[in-house]
């Protein structure tokens, strides 16, 4: 009976452009640029490329699949496969538990930023960094005032989350699938014109020969392990996403081909936000590609500055920040509706109810990390403010422990064919078959466990060092 009422895309274009939406987010726009110029400009964008063709294909189509086959949220499709990996399914929902709350309040911040530039001052925002400080560590001496003033992060993260609930509350077809179709292509051809405008910097040149150029004397194991991380942040994988998005997909869409055009739109999406980002950041600082730097530094301080020095920089800076936003509430949708689903599921709740239980839980959680840097930054986890703690967290440990366990399930105790067989079903045949199967069992597990150490062993270093 549940299957029967299980929403689903209305075709296969609604389900393409509703998970690159997903997989399309702050990920690409401030973490891509920076791992790039990091490690070697070319040649990461070389390894990515490779990686993004097998290792981030196998892992998507396994959890789309996993989400057709069921028809279920990621918690009851482990359950499905295999009783003794049920716990497998808590653990994927958890992660966007986690990052829902946190990926809301950034969102409030380009919000922010987005009114700031349309209301002309954009040279307010490019003060290196006072701005950005100022607003995310905003104390007005009570918490009440602090919280209501819109100098502040709060009201800012409010209205996001609620712009978010809007449309998940719509459902499946009307609600994800039509601002999916509304929002993509706007993204796209943002992006288009940014990346293209950002090209005419003077000395632009030099920034796009270091990242379109491989350089393999910058190759390293480091950028091997920077690019695989990024699959994660890139592709929405290993937190349940995908799994859900696949169980409202139909039988007769093609699911490989579905995957190979969601994985299309992804990367060329990160490629053109390296264009958008890396050529013009590299100008403005001389030619130095150490200055793309990571995270909301990059986003919120670094671009603003870089767009002051533009011609007509508050346009082009009014538009970068309305596509930050689009490509924010794409994801933040699906990370809503992620949740929204196991509850409906689970707790057999109408979507109404379950929306609007998520908001609140979303809402009182991620005060903690909108109020992190201002009147409760003394409080820190593990010498982390909580938004920090909580990327961490989610990011660097449960996703590469979710991910590793998917395989080990898929690879050695249900069977890749178990997916071969999803993926045939109204194709009748799946072409990537072999390299799936190989990643799966043997690859990817080995990639992720790398992952993990690594990303384990960076933070017990500077704990420790600090």
């Amino acid at each position: 009976m549940e299957q029967k009422k299980r929403s689903s895309f209305s075709s296969r274009i609604g389900f393409v452009l509703a998970a690159a939406g997903s997989a399309v987010g702050l990920g690409n726009l401030w973490r891509f640029p920076y791992l790039a110029a990091r490690y070697g400009g070319g040649i990461f964008l070389l390894v990515y490329l490779i990686l993004a063709l097998t290792f981030g294909f196998s892992l998507m189509i396994t959890e789309i699949a996993i989400g057709r086959k069921t028809r279920l949220s990621c918690i009851g499709a482990y359950k499905a496969l295999d009783k003794r990996f049920g716990f497998l399914g808590w653990l994927a929902a958890f992660v966007p538990f986690i990052i829902t709350p946190y990926y809301c309040v950034i969102g409030g911040w380009v919000m922010k930023y987005l009114f700031t530039f349309i209301s002309g001052n954009a040279l307010e925002a490019a003060d290196n960094g006072g701005f950005f400080s100022n607003f995310i560590g905003y104390d007005a001496g009570s918490l009440s005032s602090t919280i209501f003033s819109f100098n502040g992060p709060t009201p800012w993260f409010i209205l996001f989350v609620l712009a978010t609930t809007v449309v998940v509350i719509f459902g499946v077809e009307k609600g994800i699938e039509k601002a999916s179709r509304i929002m993509m292509p706007i993204l796209a051809i943002l992006a288009v014109v940014i990346a293209i405008y950002s090209l005419t910097i003077p000395g632009a040149l030099q920034g796009l020969k270091y990242y379109i150029l491989p350089d393999f004397s910058q190759f390293s194991v480091s950028t091997v392990l920077g690019a695989m991380g990024q699959m994660f942040y890139s592709m929405s994988l290993a937190m349940g996403i995908m799994i859900t998005y696949g169980s409202y997909m139909q039988k007769e869409n093609l699911l490989e081909h579905s995957v190979t055009q969601i994985e299309i739109f992804d990367t060329l999406f990160a490629f053109v936000a390296g264009l958008m980002i890396i050529p013009a950041v590299i100008a403005f600082n001389g030619g130095d590609p150490s200055q793309v730097n990571s995270g909301p530094g990059l986003m919120f301080i670094t671009l603003p500055m870089v767009f002051d020095s533009m011609k007509f920089g508050t346009i082009i800076g009014a538009v970068f920040f309305l596509l930050v936003l689009f490509a924010a509430l794409t994801s933040s949708i699906s990370l809503m509706e992620t949740l929204v689903s196991v509850l409906m599921d689970k707790a057999h709740m109408k979507r109404k109810t379950a929306t609007i239980a998520i908001t609140a839980s979303c809402l009182i959680i991620g005060m903690l990390s909108c109020l992190g840097y201002g009147p409760w930054a003394t409080i820190t986890i593990i010498g982390m403010q909580f938004l920090d703690f909580f990327d961490f967290i989610s990011n660097s440990v449960l996703m590469p422990i979710v991910a590793l366990l998917t395989c080990i399930l898929i690879g050695h105790v249900v069977g890749a064919k178990v997916i071969a067989d999803e993926v045939k079903e109204g194709a009748g045949s799946f072409h990537r078959e072999k390299l799936h199967r190989v990643m799966v069992r043997w690859v990817a597990p080995v990639m992720l466990a790398a992952i993990l150490a690594s990303e384990l062993a960076t933070k017990v270093f500077h704990l420790f060092t600090i």
